[in-house]
């Protein structure tokens, strides 16, 4: 539990769980470019890349995509914990704290959302 009475920690605490959110839209859209550049280059010169090579691509999309959303996950639950060990005196009136959980979240959803309907996609 945290004595100091300053928000800045609270304030920290809410730029890492920003940044942790940026890596973690990072990783899926870079999933997302990886998982469509086999289908651009099989497009473009259909002789270059094989079916395994296409696979292999999108299975590593799909893998940074859920990698992302794991990751914010865990920067939600890394960030509520912190929260926890605030007192009152920590939060700035009327300072809504919790956004930033809820918006950690629905990347994780949205990301999980991308790769089932990729990978809902691939199968049909």
């Amino acid at each position: 539990m945290s004595d100091l009475k300053d928000p800045r920690v609270l304030f920290a605490a809410e730029r890492t769980l920003l940044a942790w959110n940026r890596t973690s839209l990072s990783l899926i859209a870079f999933g997302f470019v990886v998982e469509r550049a086999g289908k651009l280059v099989r497009a473009i010169s259909p002789g270059i890349i094989g079916p395994d090579q296409l696979a292999a691509m999108f299975w590593l999309g799909l893998a940074f995509i859920v990698l992302g959303a794991i990751t914010s996950v865990y920067s939600a639950r890394q960030y509520a914990v912190i929260l926890k060990t605030l007192t009152p005196d920590e939060f700035p009136p009327g300072y809504a704290a919790k956004w930033g959980l809820l918006v950690n979240l629905a990347v994780a959803i949205l990301g999980l959302i991308l790769a089932l309907a990729l990978w809902w996609w691939r199968l049909h």
